[in-house]
């Protein structure tokens, strides 16, 4: 990791940049997939997946059988791991729904919002490197909790034509039988323009490499909504000297062997944790499967060594971390001063695995600094919120003279006189 000692403020911003990658070409090659399915419908996503995913699919859609299968092939162990979980997320979810409450502005005016579900959604779940079968109870639990009508899921197939048996048994458990072997760019597009055999949806949800997040907000352009733009995963830590280094450089490894695009950050009020830390990082790292990408993410990470507690708040809320561990003595007052993150984890013994996989919180979250405007999914993702109003003949009087003065000096006559023509026919 590159330490930055004491830097000046007039270089966070430089300092708080995450790993740049050259898009430029990126655009024009995802709108040609696109527009190429958008045109030519299952032929197109049949021939991307042979050549990206080196697999020849007859059927796009995962049938019975093949579901059957896969749950067969989940060992118990982690079949009780992802039930524990789902119930967990379950439950924080279900907490969120909103019970409907009508307003009366004034007399004879009632105003009252209804949350409907979103009626067609789309859900990625890559299958790369590292299938994100969690990211299945993420999305799917809360896309059922809100009672949206159709529940698609599109994640890529092996060499073979098949789904990891992982993601066919969450699929299974939270009630999506509608599983399509497509990944990448060409998922995204047979979700936004419907094919032959996928149907359109109204809203995509799920993470993704570069090609997936630049095809998300190409179609988001186009008027299908996505539910936030994202990039490369990220954490921040924030740690004085009661923080436990072997703690904290698990917590940064464990976001740095996502992807070799992924950062990490440390910010700490005390010299000695980074130079502990960083001890500690060398340990661990040989141990590691994903050595080489924790490796490569480590390098575009950084190590910074600051002059007080509000100065490491200052430059955590100007980062905007997707998740933020707070490893301080201190932690319940220092998180009241957090305005910018994803998701928060307090303590030393609240490590951002717990969010990733079943403490019950949602692990979708806005990466890339748009924690400063962006939350994550949540209930509220897959529901649209519907405001309604009646008013009686008392209570347009007792709104009128409002509206007809506020009409006529915005100079809407039609306005003013569809409250007036009402009157008159009193």
């Amino acid at each position: 990791m590159n330490i930055y000692k004491y830097p000046d403020r007039n270089t966070w911003d430089e300092l708080i940049k995450r790993p740049l990658l050259d898009t430029s070409f990126l655009e024009t090659k995802v709108q040609t997939i696109l527009s190429d399915i958008k045109q030519n419908g299952d032929e197109a996503v049949r021939r991307y997946t042979l050549q990206y995913d080196k697999a020849a699919i007859g059927n796009l859609l995962v049938q019975e059988n093949e579901i059957n299968e896969g749950t067969g092939k989940v060992d118990e162990k982690l079949k009780t791991a992802i039930l524990q979980a789902k119930e967990n997320i379950a439950k924080f979810h279900i907490a969120q729904r909103e019970e409907l409450k009508i307003i009366e502005t004034m007399p004879g005016v009632k105003c009252w919002r209804k949350s409907v579900p979103v009626e067609k959604v789309g859900l990625y779940i890559p299958g790369g490197t590292a299938p994100l079968f969690s990211t299945i109870l993420m999305l799917g639990i809360p896309a059922k909790i809100a009672g949206c009508k159709d529940i698609i899921l599109c994640t890529p197939p092996d060499s073979y034509s098949n789904i990891h048996p992982a993601i066919i048994y969450t699929a299974k458990l939270v009630g999506i039988s509608k599983i399509f072997k497509i990944g990448g760019v060409q998922a995204i597009a047979a979700m936004a323009y419907g094919t032959e055999s996928v149907p359109e949806v109204n809203k995509i949800f799920g993470p993704g490499n570069q090609y997936v997040m630049c095809a998300k907000q190409l179609v988001n352009k186009e008027g299908v909504a996505i539910d936030m733009p994202a990039g490369p995963s990220e954490v921040a830590v924030l740690a004085d000297e009661s923080c436990l280094p072997d703690f904290v450089a698990a917590d940064l490894l464990s976001q740095a062997e996502h992807g070799v695009d992924s950062q990490v950050l440390l910010v700490t009020t005390a010299k000695g944790v980074i130079e502990n830390v960083e001890k500690k990082i060398k340990q661990q790292l040989d141990n590691l499967p994903r050595k080489k990408i924790a490796e490569q993410a480590l390098s575009n990470s950084k190590s910074v060594l600051v002059k007080s507690m509000d100065e490491a708040v200052e430059l955590i809320n100007a980062y905007a971390p997707e998740h933020l561990i707070i490893s301080c003595r201190d932690d319940d007052k220092i998180v009241e001063k957090v305005i910018n993150a994803g998701s928060v984890f307090l303590g030393n013994y609240s490590p951002e695995s717990a969010g990733d996989y079943a403490s019950g919180t949602n692990h979708t979250l806005p990466t890339n600094g748009h924690a400063k405007a962006y939350s994550g999914v949540s209930l509220d993702s897959f529901i649209k919120k519907i405001t309604f109003q009646k008013l009686s003949q008392e209570g347009l009087q007792h709104i009128a003279m409002a509206v007809e003065t506020m009409a006529a000096a915005e100079g809407l006559e039609a306005h003013k006189r569809a409250i007036s023509i009402r009157l008159k026919n009193e």
